[in-house]
Order: structure tokens, then C-alpha cells, then sequence
């Protein structure tokens, strides 16, 4: 049983999920994507309002999980594969090719599964999608939230599957905000989201 190199697994999944972030930023701006943007919810209310709302669309799912799937693999290839052969120089997780591979679709998987609560809840108190609500703590809460759901939700569903030292779980829930805020600042800037945020 390797021990697992806390640093070395939060370095992957930075790495992995940029690749992939970059992937789901090209498709958001290609054209054949616009053809899938419908929402999750499809049109769907609970209590008289929407279930999701409408910026929660197929068109994300459809590509950040098997681009989190290619990237797990890839960089399990590159990075690492005195992993696969017992040299044990990364310390990661001991899970062949096609496993980290399938590591990688849980993660992008739960990566987007975790906006929906959030997103469900500001449905809920009547928040429009991608705004924020109007009180300067409810403000902070919500973006705090927003920055927090998809890294959270990856993680959640990545520790069913292999152990995750609580270590890697404090550098991902300190960096995975930063890179999830920097896309979404580059989602801004290139027109595809209302806010940064």
C-alpha cells in the first residue's frame, strides 16, 4: 500500500482540471456547443420556480466530464508513470491507465453536479441566474459558495473512489477557488458569463 504523497495528488487534480477547464472554455465559445445549451432542468419549477434556471445547460456536462477523463488519463501517462510500474516517485493513487481514467469522469462529474445545489437554493430565494442577492452578507455568502460547489463537488465524489489525505482536501479547497474564479473571469471577459463570479 503506497502512501499517498498529499502535494503530488493536489498537483495532479490542479493540473488535471486546468486541462480540462481550457477544453470546456473552447467548447462554451464554439458555435456547435450554442446547439446544446438547454437547460438541465428542462424548464422544470419546483414551488413556482425554476428547478435550476436556465444557465445550467447540458452543454457544460457534455464536455468538462470526459475532458476531466482525458486529462486524469494524460496526466497519469506523463506525470507520472513510474506510478504504474511500482517506483512509486509521485506517490498518487495506485489505479492503472484506464482507472484513472474513469477517476477522472467521477471528478468531472462531481465538479458540475456541485453548482446545482447552489443553484437550486438561489432558484429557491429567487436570485436570478448568475446574479447575486442584493444584502452585502448574503452577497459574500453566495459568492464564497459559488467559488467553493464545484471544487467541493469533485472532491466529495473523487473520495468515494480512493483516499484523499485531508491535506490535499485543504490545498484543493484553498487553490481550486482561485483557478475556479480565474476561469470564470476568462468566461466573462469572453462574453459566455453575465458576471465574474
Amino acid at each position: 500500500m503506497v502512501r499517498l504523497n498529499p502535494i503530488s495528488c493536489a498537483v495532479f487534480m490542479v493540473l488535471a482540471f486546468t486541462a480540462a477547464g481550457t477544453l470546456h472554455i473552447l467548447w462554451l465559445k464554439s458555435s456547435l456547443s450554442k446547439r446544446f445549451a438547454v437547460p438541465l432542468d428542462c424548464g422544470r419549477s419546483f414551488r413556482g420556480k425554476p428547478v435550476f434556471g436556465a444557465n445550467k445547460t447540458w452543454r457544460g456536462f457534455m464536455v468538462m466530464v470526459p475532458a476531466c477523463g482525458i486529462s486524469f488519463l494524460v496526466l497519469a501517462a506523463l506525470l507520472a508513470p513510474s506510478e504504474l510500474h511500482g517506483q512509486n516517485s509521485w506517490r498518487l493513487w495506485q489505479l492503472s491507465l484506464a482507472g484513472y481514467a474513469a477517476l477522472g469522469l467521477a471528478a468531472g462529474f462531481g465538479y458540475m453536479a456541485g453548482e446545482l445545489p447552489n443553484s437550486f437554493i438561489k432558484r429557491q430565494l429567487q436570485i436570478a441566474p448568475g446574479e447575486l442577492p442584493d444584502g452585502r452578507w448574503s452577497r459574500r455568502f453566495c459568492t464564497v459558495a459559488d467559488r467553493l460547489d464545484s471544487p467541493l463537488g469533485g472532491l466529495i465524489l473523487m473520495s468515494l473512489i480512493v483516499p484523499l489525505p485531508w491535506r490535499t482536501w485543504l490545498i484543493m479547497l484553498l487553490v481550486g477557488p482561485v483557478v475556479h474564479s480565474l476561469f470564470s473571469a476568462l468566461l466573462y471577459l469572453l462574453g459566455i458569463k453575465k458576471r465574474v463570479g
